[in-house]
């Protein structure tokens, strides 16, 4: 296991942990390179149908760890090798088929806003903070991960949290679209929201977040994929036992994992 990063299980729900508190969770560069494995782990865990991203302690991260730039991004061939490492740890996060939810407290600051924004949701507490500071840095944001935020909030918005490196609220960050939502409880009531969609047809969530996905990425018209995924379900057993439940006036027991 790599140090800073953890991955447990708890039933159906897998959680990935920031989990270096003393330095509010930076992420290192092995912590970077660690997460498409572990991400890849995931998927291939047929137990698991859920990921939440979190951060140990009081803060889901305060960013990248600036303090390995001098060693690691010191010349242009650093760079990037260090920007590799991040696109493939946001690639892994916003690729994957299963869903993912980001549950942030304290502050979610540069790279750590990064990771969550490759999350399918993000639920934060209400004194969550939100920022990304690449202006700050000198440093041109990432494509991707540009594209990710645009998506989410819009490009004014965008232009906003880039070109300012400003630091919102929770609840401008949810005005915004930055955040799904706010909770007071933020522990259970992200819980509960895994457990729902733990509860749902795995063929129509992992079907429905891939045709997301591709949409977001700018596919226009239905593709062979998208044909198969949704012949595939229409095949399937979940679906025989959603009409079936309805009819019947029952709860689906969906048996795809």
């Amino acid at each position: 296991m790599t140090d800073g990063i953890e991955l447990t299980r708890d039933g159906d729900v897998a959680r990935l942990t920031l989990a270096r508190p003393a330095k509010m969770n930076a992420i290192s560069y092995e912590m970077w390179s660690a997460i498409p494995g572990l991400v890849a782990d995931v998927e291939a865990d047929a137990a698991v149908k859920v990921l939440v991203l979190a951060g140990e302690g009081e803060h889901f991260s305060a960013g990248a760890d600036i303090g390995e730039f001098r060693d690691l991004r010191s010349t242009p061939e650093g760079v990037a090798t260090y920007d590799k490492a991040v696109d493939a740890a946001v690639d892994a996060l916003a690729g994957m088929s299963k869903p993912s939810i980001a549950m942030i407290r304290g502050n979610c600051i540069g790279g750590g806003c990064q990771l969550s924004v490759a999350c399918d949701m993000r639920f934060a507490e209400p004194e969550a903070r939100f920022g990304i500071t690449p202006a700050k840095l000198g440093i041109v944001y990432h494509f991707e991960s540009t594209r990710l935020l645009t998506e989410l909030v819009g490009p004014a918005q965008a232009r906003y949290l880039l070109l300012s490196g400003n630091l919102v609220g929770a609840s401008r960050a949810r005005e915004i679209g930055l955040v799904t939502d706010v909770f007071d409880d933020l522990e259970a009531q992200t819980g509960e929201f895994a457990a729902t969609l733990c509860s749902r047809s795995q063929t129509s969530v992992r079907g429905m977040n891939r045709i997301i996905g591709k949409i977001a990425a700018g596919t226009t018209e239905p593709d062979a994929e998208i044909d198969a995924l949704r012949d595939e379900a229409a095949r399937g057993e979940d679906y025989a036992e959603g009409v079936a439940a309805f009819l019947e006036r029952r709860r689906p027991r969906f048996t795809y994992r």
